[in-house]
């Protein structure tokens, strides 16, 4: 789904590129584009930022934007294609590989390609210092007592109006604090389902996700993803033959592929949750890595009957150790709130009450606003870079419109296994397709982190997994 600030990026560019707008040549300003396009100021200033980002133009100081010179030309690829299949329960296979993987991604010894984090210089350290500073200042003595486990009011309000200024409201009452995203999927998960029980998941999928349902017990019932998103018959078809009792779904920038569904099919999901009976569990961990100032709409907007579970954190937006996150149950499970609370753990109170004040200051809406620009820059500055570096190697890559995951589909000769032990062997950490869902179907595919700084040692790396990819098609076609 493109976003107006694409779309409009890309007919400037296709003006650029067609010599309509010469190199030198200023633009007009963003009021008057806003006034000419009948959109919103920010919309032509994320147009603007995405077209700079490209290379496309630059900002003189006080002067405005002005068009670049014809070699700095955005470069385009494809898309991955994605492979159709049957869809029934099974069991997550590859469970030791799934781990191995999940933990090399996170050692910092490696070049951060791995896990999806965005850099540590992109988190506002010093606001939330003064916010932890705050919170401890103004504490209670009950805050230094056994916590609740629902986690501590004042944050579950700060949670509430947060998302109420964003468009949607969730009750204080309904929100429960976790240690982070992921506790809470497990948390939600073996509240609804017992061991055996099937799962809907859309595929390729988050490998952290499979891991956990593996380790769940829990089977899968994968239906066909592509970097549109999915097909919502086979998501009903699955609801209705397949048995399961929930699904697992990211409707905002999903991981690896970043697509974002539209409004309409996130109603449409809403619904067929109702129909079936079949929960939704939402991972909407992504949503506030929008590069679009305003935040898309989670699937739990349209939840009229109470089928959609909200699930979320800050890992993403504010900080992957800041392990903060939540669930929220509507009015129809509130009989499971006794088993919630013991399968809970309760999280670090100074933490709770250092992000509400984050939140109530002001200061997280700030970083927010800050972030999206640099995170919309930087992930199309490393697209550009992968699109030189494997330049004459066919490969697809998505265009995400929000979160920092490069999903890429090499040429069918690549075993992204392989490219997985080379690029451990250089001190570099990617993730191959393979954990991304079953059947070897993602075999010449590996993801991308795009959140830190594209750096020169991030350069390296990827032009060194380009030339051994080069390598690896010479050998095969000499052979």
């Amino acid at each position: 789904m493109a976003f107006q600030y694409q779309i409009l990026a890309e007919q400037i560019a296709d003006k650029i590129q067609q010599g309509e707008l010469e190199a030198g040549q200023r633009l007009i300003s963003l009021r008057q584009c806003a006034e000419q396009q009948n959109v919103s100021i920010n919309t032509v200033k994320n147009c603007y930022e995405l077209l700079e980002a490209q290379g496309l133009i630059f900002v003189k100081n006080k002067s405005g934007y002005f068009v670049s010179a014809k070699k700095s030309l955005v470069q385009h690829t494809q898309r991955p294609t994605h492979p159709d299949f049957q869809s029934q329960p099974r069991d997550v296979s590859n469970l030791e590989l799934q781990i191995e993987i999940q933990q090399d991604s996170i050692n910092n010894k490696l070049i951060h390609l791995g896990a999806i984090q965005i850099s540590p210089n992109l988190v506002p350290v010093e606001a939330l210092r003064r916010s932890i500073q705050r919170a401890l200042k103004h504490s209670k003595p009950e805050d230094f007592l056994y916590s609740d486990k629902q986690g501590h009011i004042r944050l579950r309000e700060a949670l509430s109006e947060h998302w109420a200024e964003d468009g949607f409201y969730i009750a204080k009452n309904d929100i429960y604090i976790s240690n982070g995203c992921m506790p809470a999927l497990s948390v939600m998960i073996q509240s609804l389902t017992e061991m055996g029980d099937s799962i809907i998941v859309p595929t390729p999928n988050f490998n952290g996700q499979l891991q956990l349902l593996a380790v769940l017990k829990r089977k899968i019932v994968e239906i066909p993803a592509d970097t549109n998103g999915f097909d919502l018959e086979r998501l009903e078809q699955a609801m209705q033959s397949t048995g399961a009792k929930a699904c697992l779904l990211t409707a905002n920038f999903q991981n690896p592929l970043g697509f974002s569904l539209t409004n309409a099919q996130k109603e449409k999901i809403a619904q067929l949750a109702s129909r079936y009976q079949c929960y939704v569990i939402e991972d909407d961990i992504y949503a506030e890595c929008s590069f679009s100032l305003k935040r898309p709409l989670p699937i739990k907007y349209w939840d009229q009957q109470g089928y959609v579970i909200f699930c979320g954190s800050v890992s993403k937006s504010l900080s992957t150790a800041y392990r903060v996150g939540w669930f929220c149950i509507p009015q129809r499970l509130q009989h499971l709130r006794a088993q919630l609370l013991m399968q809970n753990v309760a999280v670090n109170t100074p933490l709770q009450l250092g992000l509400a004040d984050l939140i109530y200051s002001r200061a997280y809406r700030e970083h927010l606003t800050t972030l999206k620009p640099i995170l919309m820059a930087q992930v199309e500055q490393y697209r550009q870079f992968i699109i030189t570096a494997f330049h004459q190697v066919d490969i697809g890559l998505n265009q995400p419109s929000g979160g920092y995951a490069f999903w890429i589909q090499l040429p069918e000769q690549i075993d992204g296994l392989e490219m997985y032990h080379f690029a451990q062997q250089q001190g570099i950490n990617i993730v191959p397709g393979e954990v991304f869902g079953e059947d070897g179907r993602y075999k010449n595919c590996i993801r991308l982190n795009a959140g830190h700084e594209l750096s020169d040692e991030i350069r390296d790396a990827i032009v060194l997994l380009a030339d051994w990819t080069r390598e690896q098609l010479t050998s095969v076609y000499v052979a």
